[in-house]
């Protein structure tokens, strides 16, 4: 699970108000349904996906996001949360 954290609107607004070049891991979701979970700048990964880069995110009406910088690599903490998670748009890890 992330970080206990409150979630942010997936907003154009809400996403602009973060730094720019925040490296670490993200989740996108709606209620309880995961939907996706990314990694990389958090700021500019959050606005290719509100803009569609990824086929079918946005059909599933995601409501909320929450993200962790992390320190170095993010790859092992963002597979651990796509294990634990099981978010919709991920290809199945592990």
């Amino acid at each position: 699970m992330f970080i206990k954290q409150e979630p942010r609107p997936y907003s154009r607004e809400a996403i602009l108000a973060v730094n720019k070049e925040q490296i670490g891991v993200y989740g996108i979701f709606q209620q309880n349904l995961w939907i996706y979970v990314g990694k990389g700048d958090i700021r500019q990964r959050l606005l290719d996906h509100l803009n569609g880069d990824i086929p079918g995110l946005n059909r599933h009406n995601p409501t909320h996001w929450v993200a962790e910088v992390t320190a170095g690599d993010p790859s092992n903490r963002e597979k651990e949360l796509i294990i634990a998670l099981q978010p919709r748009c991920n290809q199945r890890v592990g």
